[in-house]
């Protein structure tokens, strides 16, 4: 199948430190990314989406900055072309402004189905930190 690469930037009102907290944790990553965040004994991220568990390595995480996780099947976890999902908090400094960088690598949804979740999903975010 196919991959996209989809990314977006979104403005977050709040600082970096807020919000990092709900990228890279289970408990900020099940208020407004998934339906359940767990962490199994491998330190590896367990998301539910509608009944369904999605297995992911923290791939890469920099503190206040970036987190990436990449999505892998656990039968076969060393398949390569892995899906992953990419947060990076991106400053401006003239500005001031917080933005949030969304990079989505997967199968199965078109860009217009992606700006809609993904708008969906931010928005829920800045809902629950204020920003």
């Amino acid at each position: 199948m196919v991959k996209n690469k989809f990314v977006a930037d979104y403005q977050i009102n709040a600082s970096k430190k807020i919000v990092f907290q709900y990228l890279s944790t289970a408990s900020g990553l099940e208020e407004w990314f998934a339906d359940e965040v767990r962490i199994n004994e491998d330190k590896n991220f367990i998301f539910n989406f509608d009944n369904e568990d999605h297995y992911a390595r923290l791939a890469s995480i920099r503190t206040n900055s970036h987190v990436k996780f990449e999505f892998y099947d656990p039968k076969n976890p060393d398949a390569s072309d892995n899906s992953y999902i990419e947060f990076k908090l991106e400053e401006n400094e003239l500005t001031q402004t917080l933005f949030l960088k969304v990079i989505d690598y997967s199968d199965g949804y078109d860009d217009e189905e992606l700006i809609a979740i993904w708008g969906g999903l931010v928005g829920s975010l800045k809902e629950i930190i204020g920003g």
